[in-house]
């Protein structure tokens, strides 16, 4: 395993690449809707993001499974966990969730988030699914400070997302981020305390839950890229990529664009 620490002109360039994600999703967020394919939101996408002088990172990802992916954002809807490709069939409707993973690499460096957002009005378990999640997520992010081992990340998800009755997916993991979108370490949503890679500062990792709604066992689909989960239950996924610090971490991206939308 080689995990690069970062110096402080890196995470600069770190934080820049992703708060340039944070404001594509606050740019998708004014478009979701019923009605709105996801392939539509593919385009906004990748349009706002080389308008901003940056590559999307996703487009040709590689894929150990099949081709390389084909879009510039994965869309996740409803039953499906992560790596769901955009489609004009795929079109938004009244009461779903959809996960938006972004990435993108700016001067050298990657920025990677997602946000699960609900399409109009979405019914009262599946919006607890989204806040359990979302909670899950910054208490796994208190946990990543230096001298904390990933084993504590983990941890503090899994406690919190199992008391809630929900499933914590184990195929798919967090990881490293840098130069390349994926380095080590992994950075799995469910452990136990003080074990794994000892946490440093410098390290800059993505910390992402993925959560189902029911059983925790997922499949691939046809496409060999979308994750869906076995039941056909609904999951939610949400992703920020922080800076390991002394005594707390740097939360790099931001849901603030999102969140400040008026949809």
């Amino acid at each position: 395993m080689k995990i690069f620490l970062k110096t402080e002109d890196e995470i600069e360039l770190m934080r820049r690449a992703n708060q340039l994600v944070g404001m594509t999703l606050g740019e998708l967020a004014k478009h979701i809707k019923p009605g709105v394919t996801t392939l539509q939101l593919d385009r906004i996408a990748e349009e706002f993001i080389r308008d901003h002088g940056a590559i999307p990172t996703f487009k040709n990802f590689p894929n150990p499974f099949g081709g390389p992916f084909p879009a510039s954002i994965c869309t996740s809807v409803n039953d499906v966990v992560v790596h769901g490709i955009p489609s004009d069939k795929t079109v938004l409707r009244e009461g779903d969730i959809v996960s938006i993973d972004c990435g993108t690499l700016l001067d050298g460096y990657n920025g990677d988030s997602c946000y699960t957002f609900a399409v109009g009005e979405v019914a009262e378990e599946v919006q607890r699914l989204l806040q359990t999640t979302k909670e899950s997520l910054y208490k796994g992010i208190e946990q990543a400070v230096a001298g904390n081992h990933i084993g504590d990340i983990g941890a503090a998800v899994q406690e919190h997302c199992e008391q809630a009755g929900y499933g914590v997916v184990r195929e798919v993991t967090g990881h490293g981020i840098g130069r390349q979108m994926h380095e080590d370490p992994p950075v799995p949503n469910y452990g136990q305390r003080g074990n794994g890679v000892l946490l440093k500062a410098g390290m800059c990792i993505a910390i992402e839950p993925m959560i189902t709604m029911g059983d925790r066992r997922v499949w691939l689909d046809a496409d060999r890229w979308a994750i869906r989960t076995r039941d056909g239950k609904p999951a939610a996924h949400f992703e920020h990529t922080v800076a390991i610090r002394r005594g707390k971490a740097e939360i790099l991206s931001s849901f603030d664009k999102i969140e400040s939308t008026s949809v």
